[in-house]
This record gives C-alpha cells, sequence and structure tokens, in this order.
C-alpha cells in the first residue's frame, strides 16, 4: 500500500499559508521548521501536520500560481477527505476564507473548494457511503 505523506508547496507568505490550514485542520501541529537554501536561493520552511502526513510550506515564492480556470499545466488542487464538511466549511468562514466552488450534488459524496493564500485550489470531500462504488459515482452514472 502506499499513502501520500506530504506536499511541499512554494508560497511567499508562510503565515498566511499556516492561517489556511490551521483553520482547516485544527488538530494538526507545527512539527519543525527552518532556513534552507534551495538552488542558490535563501528560503525558510515549515513542517504542518501530524505524525503521518504534513505540508511544507517554502518561502520567497515568485510569480502566481497557475490560473484555474485556464489550461495551464500544472496542478489543477489538492484534495483531503473529511468527516464533517460543514465543520471544515465553517472553520474556513470563520477565519475570513471564502468559498470558491460549492461542489457537485453528488448522491454520495460533499465537496467544497477553497483557494488558499498561496492560489492553490483545495477540495474537502465527506462521503456518505462506505461503498467504493458508491463513492466513486458520479450523478451522471446515477441519472
Amino acid at each position: 500500500m502506499l499513502k501520500l505523506e506530504h506536499l511541499n508547496l512554494v508560497v511567499s507568505d508562510i503565515p498566511a499559508e499556516l492561517a489556511f490550514y490551521q483553520a482547516a485542520f485544527p488538530h494538526w501541529r507545527v512539527r519543525d521548521g527552518g532556513a534552507s537554501e534551495w538552488h542558490g536561493k535563501a528560503r525558510q520552511w515549515l513542517h504542518f501536520g501530524d505524525d503521518y502526513q504534513y505540508l511544507t510550506f517554502n518561502d520567497n515564492g515568485v510569480g502566481e500560481n497557475r490560473d484555474l480556470g485556464g489550461h495551464q499545466t500544472g496542478l489543477a488542487h489538492f484534495g483531503f477527505i473529511t468527516d464533517d464538511i460543514d465543520a471544515v466549511t465553517k472553520r474556513l468562514e470563520d477565519a475570513g476564507f471564502q468559498v470558491s466552488n460549492p461542489g457537485a450534488t453528488e448522491p454520495y459524496r460533499r465537496n467544497v473548494y477553497f483557494i488558499d493564500p498561496a492560489g492553490f485550489e483545495v477540495e474537502f470531500v465527506q462521503y456518505l457511503s462506505d461503498l467504493p462504488e458508491q463513492r466513486n459515482l458520479s450523478s451522471q452514472d446515477a441519472a
């Protein structure tokens, strides 16, 4: 079995990123942080997560993230599973972040999208079934 351990994100503002993800994951903590050099450029870095999964934030990012409405090569979004999508949405909205896409109407899952401060689109999904064939069913399949 393979599992995703971490995502390494280059950002311009680590505290802003941390505020977003602390609202989404109140049970996670700052695991480590420091300074390093990446291809000749100094940077600060921070690991935020639990004992098994984490996000790495690296500062000194240059430029804008890809146009999420466009077709450029690059990361479209990444997603996290939650048991309570309403609680995640409320925590993020209470922290000042707005839903960017309320997600699709599906029979066995709910999802919502936010744009983090660095411009990454983040999906949160709650499955309403433990059966894979239902969890992966789209509304088009159900029709």
